[in-house]
């Protein structure tokens, strides 16, 4: 292809909206453009890149046994209420009315669509299993769309519904798409993690994630480098201590913290380690009030804590209740003495403490010395509430913790009969019996793959394309293209040899300054540039360089053709 034929328009800089590498990356090389807030459009360079990673998803889906279907964009709300999601998605559903006032939404996800297939089309066992999927257009109503196609208003999306006789046959369609995802994040050379992960919204059993590590990824994720183990830190099991809690070594004692509300202030003050210290979160369901205590150096995990029986959902009290109900302002409130009514629930590290510091429920006071049992009543609940730091022993025991950060860009859900017995979908077994249909749901962000690749595939210069992604293989660039005709003749004829051996080529034959399109060869991020000169065809060369290389190298002319295509494999 030749640019002079080619629409492309790179920027020198990025609009100023432009936060993340990728979408700084996929503006400045005229991959995308903004329309509107969380909507773009796809440029010609950028939807080569979106449609081969389309490719690669229709190869595995299809070698996996599933069935391609379209299915329609624009959904009746009477499917919706079935399963009672009308509501619970709230503004993220792009709602609408027909000229017969009838409510629809522009589909965010098509659970309840298949599930209506299915339900009147699948009437025998012999009929399962079966999986399809497509490749469509979303929408969902972000409050604050940002960082380009990473976190749009408008989206594509492969997601795929697989429907079973039974649980066993579920678990088989699970793993096929767990292997089928595994092996596109792979063919598409991206480096990324199946974590465990909570099930949310959609519902199910069983969920992992497959996340593309990156260091701007809004996910964290915790892994054991010394084994398979893997899972999103909101999942990510914390282990109990090992050791029996301590007995009281100290009598209870009351300090005085002057403006000290934060455990890291009062450890600083007292001289004593921060892990030594628990804080209390007040939150409220249906009214009443619940003191969460972890200790100083976590994080509450709220998936966690929202499985507390009793306790879903909850919200954070406000600083008025607080005052109300334990006469203390936040920032001094602790378990000590407080309303045998108010629910205590203890992370599985703070149990096993001795001899804590936590709030005295007066202000500018804390208590040292504090132990379960003599100085307060054992919690009601001890759970684990808290995100697994790294150090963490490995929930399979195989080793520690790290945390990366991830993007998440395909996820899996093993649903169970939660879409299926709200909306009647049965099948005969073989003994003529209905029964509700197994299914599983499993989705890939295609535009946001696009984007995760380049987060965590570039450099000062440009994007770096995995080659299985990348736009064009080789950016043929002829020096002097139009004032030599020896180069515009050896350029031409090495660019017909590459297209006839099936090689995707971008020829920049503009009239432009070698400056100019170097730069824009190494922002697009071709895998292979080949330069054609005057001088290296004087020495009877031209010049190769991979986009990854430190440096060129200079192949003889005769060679070149045959030394290209060995790099390309």
């Amino acid at each position: 292809m030749r640019v002079s034929r080619y629409f492309l328009a790179t920027l020198k800089e990025a609009p100023a909206e432009a936060e993340l590498v990728s979408h700084r990356l996929m503006l400045r090389a005229c991959l995308i453009r903004r329309l509107g807030s969380g909507l773009y459009t796809w440029m010609p360079l950028g939807l080569r890149v979106l449609r081969k990673v389309e490719a690669v998803i229709r190869e595995e889906m299809n070698a996996a046994g599933a069935l391609e279907v379209f299915m329609p964009a624009v959904q009746p709300a009477e499917l919706w209420q079935e399963t009672g999601r009308w509501d619970v998605f709230g503004p993220l559903m792009l709602r609408m009315k027909d000229r017969h006032e009838r409510d629809f939404c522009f589909g965010p996800t098509h659970e309840e669509v298949i599930t209506d297939i299915a339900r009147r089309e699948i009437r025998s066992y012999r009929q399962l299993p079966v999986n399809f999927y497509q490749i469509q257009t979303k929408f969902r109503d972000e409050i604050r769309p940002r960082f380009g196609v990473m976190r749009a208003r408008e989206f594509s999306m492969k997601d795929a519904y697989s429907f079973d006789a039974g649980k066993t046959g579920l678990a088989a369609s699970y793993r096929r798409m767990y292997d089928a995802y595994a092996r596109i994040f792979t063919r598409l050379g991206l480096r990324f993690r199946a974590v465990a992960a909570d099930t949310g919204a959609i519902g199910g059993s069983a969920s992992h994630e497959f996340q593309v590590i990156a260091d701007s990824g809004e996910d964290a994720i915790a892994f054991c480098p010394t084994s398979d183990y893997a899972a999103n830190v909101e999942l990510a099991e914390a282990m109990a201590p090992p050791a029996p809690r301590a007995g009281p070594a100290r009598a209870l004692e009351k300090v005085f913290t002057p403006g000290r509300t934060r455990c890291e202030d009062v450890a600083a003050l007292l001289g004593v380690p921060l892990a030594s210290t628990v804080k209390a979160i007040a939150v409220v369901h249906d009214d009443a009030l619940w003191l969460l205590l972890l200790r100083g150096d976590h994080a509450l995990n709220e998936v966690k804590a929202s499985k507390l029986p009793g306790l879903e959902p909850f919200r954070f009290a406000t600083e008025t209740e607080i005052v109300r109900r334990l006469a203390c302002k936040p920032g001094y409130i602790g378990p000590v003495g407080i309303d045998p009514a108010i629910r205590i629930a203890a992370d599985h590290s703070v149990a096993a403490m001795a001899d804590f510091v936590c709030g005295a429920n007066e202000e500018g006071y804390h208590l040292a010395g504090v132990n379960f049992g003599r100085d307060l009543p054992e919690p009601h609940f001890v759970a684990d509430i808290r995100n697994v730091v790294a150090g963490d022993p490995s929930p399979d025991g195989k080793g520690v913790l790290e945390i990366a950060r991830g993007i998440e860009v395909g996820h899996v859900f093993a649903l169970g009969t939660k879409y299926s017995e709200a909306m009647g979908a049965r099948f005969l077994d073989e003994q003529g019996q209905p029964q509700l249909l197994e299914m599983g749901c499993y989705g890939i962000g295609v535009t946001r793959v696009v984007a995760a690749a380049i987060e965590q595939n570039n450099d000062a210069r440009g994007i770096v394309w995995p080659a299985p992604m990348a736009p064009f293989q080789v950016a043929l660039v002829p020096v002097g293209y139009h004032k030599s005709a020896e180069v515009r003749a050896a350029a031409d004829e090495l660019h017909r040899k590459l297209e006839e051996a099936g090689v995707e080529t971008l020829f920049d034959d503009r009239d432009e300054r070698p400056g100019v399109m170097f730069a824009d060869m190494e922002l697009i991020g071709l895998p292979h540039r080949v330069v054609v000169s005057e001088r290296g065809l004087k020495e009877g060369r031209v010049e190769y360089q991979g986009r990854r290389d430190a440096s060129a190298e200079k192949l003889p002319r005769a060679e070149a053709l045959a030394r290209i295509l060995a790099r390309l494999g």
